[in-house]
């Protein structure tokens, strides 16, 4: 996204690079405004050389704004950390940012189809056309505070259902212009993001997403960014929280030989990593208590050939598995009625198997059990009566905010149609449906990472087979919608 005259842009215009021009990027500054107080920080995750956010920065308070960016390519990256205040020379896919940590997202993403080998294609999450444009979109959106600006260059032809429905979805005060330059048939997007729930009615938001589809499919012209600003600008938001996470996953071989040269070699001391390796290990101070025996066990550290004094030889293998213990408790309410209560307590069962070894022994071979527990994991035990069920219910993985569904999902249940606790309580417990194993194990990241979560079920209720779940990054709401209200 560098500045550039129109004449050249098209020169520069490569490997789904378009940058910004100068009249576009001079149009979309006046429609900015900083923050009464405190310092700002802004954000492009596609920056270039780095020029647009650098300049989007000294019109805000260059003193008062920290710009951040990243860009894949190594000379733009280069010449972007002379102008921003850090610069990550990676895929942004390959990155670890900090959630709602920019008051400005300026993002002139990649323009062009994801294809199947796209590191970012199992970042997608959608039924619609696989653009470059609408994955990187996916994975900005949380970076961004609620309340902060977006400014959304695309070509308007992207601009499908699905995008524009995610647009509606998210911010509010959404305003669309054509940009300066014709050349790429790009629109300039703004937008204020807010919550759901805080979104304008209905109906306004209906006709906003009408017009944003219809300018998407060339039915109507949006008017050109104008020369001077009618609205009252966007306010940039000051920093909110500290951004603990600015980096990049992985290390490219330059960037890994840097750090071997700073840190001057992998191990500055040999001798202080490896000196002790044929030390014989001293016993513990302390006997082992069997979580200790378990973690030890687990890790392997109890496994391998031992032989006695006396010569007898025995291969070790040391294992661990969890165990329920049952505990019932009674207690009694000011009227006297007693309640019963059943807790079931995970235990960890320590296990060593060893096997006789020792040559010319008669009970070579013989495989010797040692456990805390009178029957082991692999041995079967007496089932429990009917009357006391030994299952434990599966504990939900999180916590899902306010539950909502769309009105075509309430009709459904309203109607008796579909019934939502099931596949509700499978969201809630880690089982996501019908997904590919790239989107399973997207959400199961997402669970560590605070990422939205996303489910699909298939049901039996007439017209309708699929219903999705979509649980917000921030856990604040759980909605329940068909396909088609997407």
């Amino acid at each position: 996204m560098a500045l550039m005259f129109p004449r050249l842009a098209r020169n520069f215009a490569r490997n789904g690079y378009y940058p910004t021009d100068e009249i576009t990027l001079e149009r979309i500054l006046q429609t900015l405004a900083p923050t009464a107080s405190g310092r700002m920080r802004i954000c492009d995750p596609c920056a270039g050389e780095g020029v647009a956010l650098a300049e989007t920065a000294h019109a805000l308070g260059r003193d008062l704004v920290e710009a951040c960016a990243v860009e894949y390519d190594r000379g733009r990256a280069a010449h972007a950390r002379t102008l921003l205040d850090r610069v990550l020379h990676s895929d942004l896919f390959d990155t670890m940012i900090s959630r709602q940590s920019f008051g400005l997202l300026w993002l002139n993403p990649p323009y062009g189809d994801l294809v199947g080998d796209h590191s970012g294609a199992s970042q997608y999450q959608g039924s619609g056309r696989r653009r470059l444009e609408k994955a990187f979109y996916q994975r900005c959106l949380p970076l961004l505070q609620y309340g902060g600006i977006l400014v959304f260059i695309v070509p308007h032809y992207v601009l499908d259902d699905e995008l524009c429905g995610w647009l509606c979805n998210h911010f509010t005060e959404l305003r669309i212009y054509a940009a300066a330059d014709p050349t790429f048939k790009q629109v300039v997007i703004f937008g204020i993001r807010v919550r759901r729930q805080d979104l304008a009615r209905p109906r306004d938001v209906a006709q906003v997403r009408e017009r944003l589809q219809a300018i998407g499919a060339g039915q109507e012209l949006a008017e050109v960014l104008p020369e001077s600003w009618p609205w009252e600008p966007y306010a940039v938001l000051s920093v909110s929280s500290d951004m603990e996470h600015f980096y990049q996953l992985t290390l490219e071989p330059e960037q890994f030989a840097g750090e071997i040269h700073r840190l001057g070699g992998l191990w500055p001391d040999f001798i202080l990593h490896f000196g002790q390796s044929g030390v014989q290990p001293r016993p513990p101070v302390r006997e082992l208590s069997r979580w200790h025996l378990a973690l030890a066990l687990a890790a392997g550290a109890i496994s391998g050939v031992v032989t006695s004094r006396s010569g007898r030889v025995l291969a070790l293998k040391g294992d661990t598995y969890k165990d329920k213990v049952r505990k019932t408790e009674f207690t009694e309410d000011e009227d006297g009625n007693v309640s019963e209560v059943r807790i079931l307590t995970d235990r960890f069962i320590p296990i060593i198997r060893a096997w006789e070894m020792t040559p010319g022994s008669p009970n070579h071979g013989r495989v010797l059990t040692i456990s805390s527990s009178p029957t082991p994991n692999d041995e079967p035990s007496a089932p429990l009566p009917a009357s006391e069920p030994h299952r434990e219910r599966p504990q939900p993985l999180f916590f899902p905010g306010q539950i909502v569904m769309t009105a075509a999902v309430n009709h459904l249940v309203e109607t008796g149609q579909f019934n939502p606790a099931s596949i509700l309580k499978r969201h809630l417990e880690g089982d996501w449906g019908n997904l590919s194993d790239d989107d399973w194990n997207l959400n199961q990241r997402a669970l560590t990472h605070g990422d939205r979560l996303f489910s699909s079920y298939d049901v039996d209720t007439g017209d309708e087979s699929t219903i999705w779940i979509i649980t917000e990054s921030d856990r604040s709401v759980t909605t329940l919608l068909l396909p088609s209200d997407y």
